[in-house]
């Protein structure tokens, strides 16, 4: 499909992972924000439902390097540009468990499709993106700081997305720049799928253990997802910005 002259001059963002959770919040609030979006994820059906914001779905396996190409051939067959990728696919350890019983496959499944895919992303979306001097933001989290028992696999990932993404703002500048956003404790519940969404149920002591005084929602996440998409953003490259509510500065000694 040719893209259309009003296409063609609307930015354009790809968001991987987009189809539920903080991938969705932040695929709504860049097309509120007056971008056309274009979301690539593995679940047909969750994809499905971003019709309903005028989002497009391409289903794509962010670990495999021909399913990306083809999401972004088809991103640019559409809209002809692209200005904006954000690499938030990713998957928790399919079973949590000591390390001694975390098979090859399942260690190479989580590192393939956090950190591989966000490699593929960059890999086949930065000549388009050169184009536009377009942004990258690539979805960490606050376990490359710190972690719970039996999460080798998901920590390793994103503990290289951002190692990852200080390489690529070097690699890629002046005309790309690429940062990081590490969330910490995101309620997504309600964000799911039909099938799977909640209604979100938060304790007082849930809400207070932050800094900030709450849990975050995935609109914290979007808002500066989107700022440092932006041309305000201009001089900001290589960071990695942890948006915790201050969790990762909060000294705990004791449970009351």
């Amino acid at each position: 499909m040719s893209p259309s002259t009003s296409a063609a001059q609307q930015p354009v963002a790809l968001v991987t992972g987009g189809a539920q959770g903080i991938g969705r919040g932040i695929a709504y609030h860049l097309h509120t924000r007056g971008y056309a979006v274009v979301v690539a994820d593995i679940d047909a059906e969750a994809g499905a439902e971003c019709a309903q914001w005028d989002l497009d779905f391409v289903r794509t396996d962010m670990a495999e390097e021909v399913s990306v190409a083809d999401c972004v051939a088809q991103t640019l067959d559409r809209y002809g540009r692209l200005d904006a990728l954000v690499n938030n696919a990713g998957i928790a350890d399919p079973a949590n468990g000591p390390v001694e019983q975390l098979s090859l496959e399942q260690w190479n499944r989580v590192i393939g499709v956090n950190l591989t895919g966000c490699f593929l992303g960059v890999k086949h979306a930065a000549a388009a993106l050169r184009a536009a001097h377009g942004a990258v933001v690539n979805i960490a989290s606050t376990r490359a700081l710190q972690s719970e028992p039996d999460t080798e696999a998901y920590a390793a990932s994103k503990g290289g997305i951002v190692a990852l993404t200080h390489a690529l703002a070097v690699s890629l500048g002046p005309d790309i720049r690429v940062n990081c956003i590490s969330p910490g404790w995101i309620e997504v519940r309600d964000w799911q799928k039909e099938a799977r969404a909640q209604t979100p149920e938060l304790s007082p002591q849930d809400h207070a253990q932050h800094p900030a005084g709450r849990v975050g929602r995935p609109a914290d996440i979007a808002s500066l997802a989107h700022f440092l998409l932006s041309a305000e953003a201009g001089f900001i490259t290589g960071q990695n910005f942890v948006v915790d509510g201050g969790m990762t500065r909060k000294m705990i000694y004791r449970e009351d």
